[in-house]
Order: structure tokens, then sequence, then C-alpha cells
């Protein structure tokens, strides 16, 4: 009796472990894979070995000079630069910002992005500690927790991010808080920062283990912060409180006497009021359900202020209300995928750029919502859009935006993209409510479905 069942145990050990080995690469699947491999083009596999995927894959048929006359464009204005950093998100809402100010006033000028970014990476920080404080009875593998330590702090972010810190710290211009070596180069900083709030994250749990009063865990979070504070001051510089500035025209020439401000007073006097509630962000997302608004848990920039909202639109509304918003000479805040199908050296985004397809014998299948879904694609850099072509029926046949990566890349710092690569591309739109029809403010306007951080396309646009 003993050894029938230790000889059952045996074998169902053997067939279990026979089982569990059925998932790799068997040398019956391997042969059958060699069989069915086509003799190797040499010249193809010589020329793959010794050259870039990129250079081969080129469509030359889609290489000729293209057309650079757009319809419906608004007036250029200075190309900015993020250098190493993933501020694009920054740089394409301060954009917007000091376009409206030019198309107001006539005032040519551009805000400082270290300042908004020291505010951003205080309240990230922040953002982190209370996250961590809020989380703390749950498990240091729980998925929450573990979102907190995975990136305490980062770059990212998208443009609800510029309408909280504008609303809350205000705007200087560039001249008054210039870039640092840090701002322009973020990621040691980052490191050094995400190391210190890792260590104060697990401080504060073993606080509130030991079942600390809040006061308590609250004076200790203001410690840390004040650290981090300080690390912020000597990598980004200190945050200007009070200054004196002369607006300016495109030529340099002041147009009235120095005044002095706060930088909440300048905001004020630049932008015209708050910006939260004046727009709605628009998202292209085929997996989900249109004209139906969500909200992204967590996503946001400061503890106190909004998470990501978007109301879900098919390409054509969103493609109507940029149109309407270039017609009036305003900019917009957009976002895309901007590494596919782009030639960079010609700064033109389209999908017959490169056949990559006919270079390996094979094809790419995948569909906008299917590509999405497997961390295909998502929304990786944010941009201004500023021109629209349109052709006798008024449908668009390319589209343009203010890049931020210098003057020198691409149409003298710009990017144009063909329409089928826009809708395919392109995911998020902030637009002035004034350019929205009913339909779309309403269901913007709706109780959200509340989403998590953790989907593919929530990432922060860099």
């Amino acid at each position: 009796m003993k050894r029938s069942y230790i000889v059952t145990v045996c074998l169902s050990a053997f067939l279990m472990s026979v089982q569990a080995q059925t998932g790799g690469i068997s040398q019956e699947m391997l042969r059958n894979i060699q069989r069915s491999q086509q003799p190797v083009n040499r010249a193809i596999a010589n020329a793959i070995a010794a050259n870039s995927i990129e250079t081969l894959a080129r469509n030359h048929q889609n290489a000729r000079a293209f057309d650079t006359y757009f319809s419906v464009e608004t007036p250029k204005q200075s190309i900015t630069d993020q250098q190493s950093s993933g501020r694009c998100w920054m740089f394409s809402g301060l954009n917007v910002l000091r376009a409206n100010l030019a198309q107001r006033d006539s005032v040519s000028m551009e805000f400082s992005q270290a300042y908004l970014f020291f505010w951003d990476q205080l309240e990230k920080a922040n953002l982190m500690l209370q996250g961590v404080i809020d989380t703390a009875k749950e498990p240091i593998d729980h998925q929450r927790v573990q979102f907190f330590f995975h990136h305490p702090i980062n770059d990212g972010g998208t443009f609800c991010g510029v309408s909280d810190l504008v609303d809350k710290y205000g705007l200087v211009p560039s001249e008054v808080m210039p870039e640092s070596y840090s701002s322009d180069n973020t990621s040691m900083a980052a490191k050094i920062v995400s190391s210190k709030l890792r260590e104060f994250g697990l401080q504060l749990r073993d606080m509130v283990a030991a079942k600390k009063s809040a006061a308590d865990i609250n004076k200790a979070k203001t410690q840390m912060l004040t650290e981090v504070y300080r690390i912020l001051c000597l990598t980004i510089g200190e945050p200007v409180q009070k200054f004196t500035y002369a607006y300016k025209d495109k030529n340099g020439k002041a147009l009235a006497p120095a005044k002095e401000y706060t930088p909440l007073q300048f905001a004020k006097e630049v932008v015209g009021g708050p910006i939260t509630g004046t727009f709605i962000m628009a998202m292209n997302d085929p997996r989900r359900p249109y004209y139906k608004t969500y909200e992204v848990e967590y996503d946001r920039h400061t503890y106190d202020g909004h998470n990501w909202k978007y109301v879900n639109l098919p390409m054509e509304d969103i493609e109507q209300m940029a149109i309407a918003s270039l017609k009036d000479g305003r900019k917009m805040y957009s976002s895309y995928d901007v590494g596919k199908f782009l030639d960079r050296k010609r700064g033109y985004a389209d999908t017959e750029n490169y056949d990559y397809g006919s270079l390996f014998g094979t094809t790419f299948g995948m569909d906008k919502a299917q590509r999405i879904s497997t961390f295909d694609s998502g929304s990786t850099h944010a941009m201004t859009l500023t021109a629209v072509d349109l052709d006798a029926d008024g449908k668009a046949t390319k589209w343009k935006v203010e890049n931020s990566w210098g003057a020198s890349w691409g149409q003298q710092g710009c990017l144009i993209m063909t329409d089928r690569w826009f809708r395919e591309y392109m995911f998020r739109l902030v637009v002035d409510k004034k350019y929205v029809p009913e339909n779309i403010l309403k269901a913007a306007d709706s109780k959200p479905v509340m989403l998590m951080p953790e989907d593919p396309l929530f990432l922060p646009d860099e």
C-alpha cells in the first residue's frame, strides 16, 4: 500500500514536470521552425548586418520633397528646447500660453520652465509621500504601494499639470529664472531625489505601523519635504518670489515701464485668470466607448490638484475642434506616439515613410486599439499644434506642430505630419471650451469613469 502510494506520487510528479516543460522550445519544435525557413537572401542579410534598419526600410518613393504650405496657420514664435529632459508637456503648455498672450497683446515672451519645474518636482515629492501615508496599511507589494515606490518622481506630465501649477504658483519670464544644468539634464537629480523619497517612504510606513498621530506624521513629512526643497534649490535654483519686468515686443522694445510682480500677480496678468475650467482634454482611445469621460486616479501633479480627466472622442470630432481653434489663431497642446514612422532628418511623419514588412518578409497588422492594449503604442511626446492644411472639402490633409527639440531640428524646429499618420498616432488634444460643441461639453461634464494609472495609455508625456 505504502509502495503503491509512493509510485503514484512519483508518476504524478513526473507527468507534471513533463507538462510544465511543454511550453518551452522543444527539439521537435526547433526542427519545424528551421525546416520552415526560406533560403536567406544573402544580399538582404548582408545589408541588414551592415546598416541601420531604418535606413534600409526607408520608402524612397515617399522620400521626395513634400508640400510645406498650410491653408490655416497660426503666427510663428521662437522654438524652445527641452534639452535632455522629459518636460515636453511643460514646454508645449507654456508655448500655448505665450502664444495666447502674443495674440491678445502683441507681447513676445518665453516663460520660465525652470520656475514651474521646481514646483512640479516639489509637488510630485509630496504626492508620493502622502500617497505612501494613505496606503501605509497595505503590504509593501500591494499594487498601489508599488506605484508610489517604483517611480517616486519623474519629469513627465500632461497639460493638467501646467494648469494646476500655474494656478497655484504663477509664472515668471525665462530671463527672471533661467535654466540650470539639472533642469536641462534631469536624470541625475531625479535619481537622488527618488532615493531619498523611497527612504522617507519607508520611514512614514513605519510611523503609521507604530500608530503615530496624524500631526506627528505630517510634521515628519514636512521635514522630509524641507530636505527635498533644499536639493531642488541646489539643482534647479531657488524660485523667485518677486521680480521687476517690462513687457517687450518681438524686436525687444519695451512696451511699458517696468513693474514689480509676484509670480501669481504676473500669471493673472498674462493669462487673464485661472486656467482650470477653461479647457477640455480630448483623447482618442478606440478601446473604450466614445463620448464618455474618464478620470485617472493619482495621475496628477499636485496632491490637492486635479486628476487627469478626459473625454474620449473619435478622431473626426477631435479634428473638427482642432480646425476651429486654428482658424481662430489659437495653438493647442497635443500629444503623439512621435517615434512611429518619423523621418527625424526631414521632420516628417507619415505611415508610408518606412516599409518594415517588406524588409523582413512579414506584416504588421494591429490596429490602433490593439497597439494600445499591447503597449505597442501610446502617447510619448507633447507638441504644440499650430497649423492644418485643408482640401477643397474642408478636410485635413496634413498638420504642423512646434516641437521643443531646438530650432535646428526638422522643419526649423517644427514637425509636419500627414493626416493618415495623425489619425493613427495622435492621442491627446487640449482645446479651449469655446471651440467645443455642446454635446461634447455635456459629455465632458458627466460623472467620469475612474481608471487606474497602470493603463498603457496613461504614461506621462515626455
